[in-house]
């Protein structure tokens, strides 16, 4: 079955099934994107949360490193201060690039730059007058509570920055957490719609199943119809062909008495008149004699063909001789006739009167066909019981036919199989170009019951 056929018997499932896979779709892609949003944002965050508290760190180190390098004078105590400066520069970069979106936090980070700077300042002080070797006012300078109040100024901000940090924080993994309910929800969903996608198709799958095994019980049931209505029309042809060749066997018979009675008759009667005329002719008119024999030997003529036309359409021989006789008597004539060579493996068999007849006129049709069509050269005619039926074939060596085609004389071997079915029998036909042709039949071997019943009619 094709995809278009396969849309074509399901129009709802199709469409519900592509709305399915693009709402997953859809969902999926929204929920990845902003997942991924929400990720970023929360690494941003992250990140700005360490800065943050680094740059609180740094305030602290910065002042840790001053207050090494007054008490030791060591510049290597110098290194964590200038360390310390540099976190706090990138620190305020990345600070000042994060909130230039954000009013409050700004301004907030804006105090905080104010009191790093003054903490700085103080601290460059310090050192400059310990340089200075000012250590008295750099000591009072250390000692006083402004470096103390920044410090604490600095802690509140970076606290401030950092609970609003962590608010956010809350807040994306809300958001997040609100994504991933939606998404599941979605998927939740569009499962339940493409499981009710599924059982509208399993459902018209179902119905067209069910119609597919009506439509094949009602093509059934008219196949089964046909097939019973030409068995009967077969059956009714086979009887019609059967009756047809009876009642032409019988009109045959007919004739061939009325021939035989009638103008046999007639015919001998004028044969003897000829023959007393002419012995009261003889000596006295040799002209009128002359005439008498030429009459005579045309009765005797028409006599000979009366009885050919008698024993073709009705052969006594086949009542009188049997049925082997008969097969022999007419290859014989056909072989003297035609010229062809005929083979004759002839046994004795057991049939019934219309059986025996029924082969004769096989014999006989074939013979007709062979010298019609065939050209051959020799022909083999073949009588035996086999296993309870009798077996009858009749096969040459001419130019042969294709099998699958219409042979010329297919009218003829058509009334010949029916007439043989109409027996009990089966008839075979084979034939190729070149390879002559081969007519088998088989017909039911006759009871004695059947022989007396026939014999008895």
């Amino acid at each position: 079955m094709s995809i278009f056929n396969l849309i074509k018997r399901n129009p709802i499932v199709f469409p519900l099934a592509c709305a399915a896979v693009a709402a997953i779709v859809v969902i999926s892609e929204a929920t990845y994107w902003r997942s991924v949003a929400t990720l970023a944002e929360l690494g941003k965050i992250s990140s700005a949360r360490s800065s943050i508290q680094i740059l609180a760190q740094s305030v602290v180190d910065a002042e840790t490193g001053q207050r090494g390098y007054l008490l030791t004078n060591r510049r290597e105590y110098l290194q964590p201060y200038d360390k310390a400066l540099q976190r706090i520069t990138e620190s305020f970069t990345f600070l000042d690039q994060y909130y230039g979106t954000d009013p409050h936090s700004a301004e907030v980070l804006g105090k905080l730059h104010a009191l790093i700077d003054a903490k700085l300042s103080e601290l460059s002080e310090t050192m400059r007058l310990h340089d200075e070797g000012k250590d008295d006012a750099g000591t009072q300078l250390m000692l006083s509570d402004i470096g103390k109040e920044k410090m604490e100024a600095v802690r509140q901000l970076t606290a401030e920055l950092v609970a609003q940090e962590t608010a956010n924080v809350s807040v994306s993994r809300d958001d997040l957490n609100h994504t991933l309910q939606l998404s599941r929800v979605g998927v939740i969903l569009l499962s339940l719609l493409g499981l009710f996608a599924l059982f509208l198709y399993l459902r018209q799958t179902s119905a067209l199943e069910r119609q597919r095994e009506e439509q094949q019980h009602l093509v059934q049931a008219e196949r089964d119809r046909l097939e019973l209505e030409v068995s009967q029309r077969t059956t009714q042809l086979t009887e019609l062909t059967d009756h047809l060749q009876t009642a032409r066997e019988d009109e045959r018979h007919r004739l061939a008495r009325n021939l035989h009675d009638e103008l046999g008759a007639l015919l001998t009667s004028a044969k003897l008149d000829a023959a007393r005329i002419r012995s009261r002719l003889v000596g006295t008119s040799p002209e009128a004699l002359e005439r008498l024999t030429h009459l005579v030997s045309t009765l005797n003529s028409s006599i000979a063909l009366g009885r050919r036309i008698i024993e073709d359409l009705r052969p006594s021989t086949l009542s009188n001789l049997g049925l082997v006789a008969t097969l022999e008597i007419l290859a014989r004539e056909y072989s003297a006739t035609s010229g062809v060579t005929v083979h004759c493996a002839l046994e004795p068999v057991k049939l019934e009167a219309n059986a025996e007849l029924v082969i004769y006129r096989l014999v006989q049709e074939a013979i007709t066909n062979i010298t019609k069509y065939a050209g051959a050269k020799q022909v083999w005619i073949g009588l035996k019981p086999s296993d309870g039926h009798v077996e009858i074939s009749v096969r040459d060596d001419g130019i042969g036919f294709d099998a699958s085609l219409k042979p010329r004389s297919a009218y003829g071997l058509v009334g010949m199989r029916y007439r043989v079915e109409a027996e009990g029998g089966t008839m075979q036909l084979q034939s190729k170009p070149g390879e002559g042709t081969l007519i088998q039949v088989t017909l039911p071997q006759s009871t004695p019951e059947a022989m007396e019943t026939s014999s008895g009619k």
